[in-house]
């Protein structure tokens, strides 16, 4: 969009939508995401409003879906409290959402990481209780061969940036080798899509709550492993494996779709996103550490 999105629109959208709400204090909240800018609505509320077309799409899931999954899930997920309608030259819908406290977790800094493992299983299992019936196809649930084209180009970017020190040769043997991992025979199951540290919130060590729904839908199971290499350690991973009984190839497949979010981020976000980037490269080194 061409318009400055900060909190002179978001208090001009609320005088006009939600005069109730108009009074109370709007600060910009800082976020590694990279689709929509978050605002912090007096103590207990935030203001989402997407920064592109593809971030509009999800806030209109969202409106239509948490209100029917929250109450099948362990974990706190947002909350609509307010559907914002395009307004003053902002050409898309938004959310009032009721704010979750937390942090997002990092790799490097988990207090219990087998309690987190055990706690994410958990809120996957619910997910995939959930019945599909209408949902959407999940944005990332399509099978491994979707996905190919852009990971082999991402792989010969990274080959043009030595500095990153990616062994390409060895991520494209282990790309190759998924590709062959035999897809879904069941029906697709629900799933978040989108299980980065980043839409994870942690207190205490423990899950807390999960954010950012804009990716969900039904699709392959192997979808909703991503924690397992771009958070966990290697115990801790074997935990949230042995809690969702993943057979070798929903495994296999889980890695390699990490592998290729991971490979394609990596060289989009390095001058851009250190957040990101950073994840990248960290799950990079776990997937080769763990490959056989």
């Amino acid at each position: 969009m061409s318009g400055v999105v900060d909190e002179n629109l978001v208090r001009k959208l609320l005088a006009e939508q939600f005069p109730r709400w108009a009074g109370r204090t709007v600060e910009r909240w800082p976020s590694g995401g990279t689709v929509n800018a978050m605002f912090r609505l007096g103590d207990d509320m935030v203001v989402r409003l997407p920064l592109t077309n593809g971030g509009a799409k999800d806030v209109a899931l969202e409106q239509k879906w948490l209100p029917r999954i929250a109450s099948r899930l362990p974990t706190p997920i947002p909350e609509v409290l307010g559907a914002g309608a395009p307004a003053d030259g902002y050409p898309w819908p938004w959310s009032v959402y009721r704010w979750l406290p937390g942090e997002n977790p990092r790799p490097d800094a988990l207090r219990l990481p087998r309690q987190l493992a055990e706690d994410l299983a958990g809120f996957v299992l619910a997910m995939r209780r959930i019945p599909t019936t209408r949902a959407p196809k999940a944005h990332r649930g399509g099978p491994l061969t979707t996905l190919d084209a852009e990971t082999r180009s991402a792989i010969e970017r990274l080959r043009a940036i030595p500095e990153e020190n990616v062994d390409c040769d060895a991520v494209f043997a282990l790309w190759e080798n998924a590709l062959g991992s035999p897809e879904p025979s069941a029906a697709p199951v629900m799933l978040h899509a989108d299980l980065m540290p980043g839409n994870l919130l942690v207190d205490g060590g423990r899950l807390s709550a999960v954010i950012d729904f804009g990716c969900m839908g039904a699709g392959d199971p192997a979808c909703d492993l991503f924690p397992a290499w771009n958070l966990l350690p290697t115990d801790a991973r074997g935990a949230f494996r042995e809690a969702l009984s993943v057979d070798d190839a929903t495994w296999s497949r889980g890695r390699a779709r990490t592998l290729s979010q991971a490979l394609i981020a990596l060289p989009y976000y390095r001058e851009t996103n250190e957040a990101m980037a950073g994840n990248a490269r960290h799950v990079i080194r776990a997937v080769l550490d763990e490959a056989p």
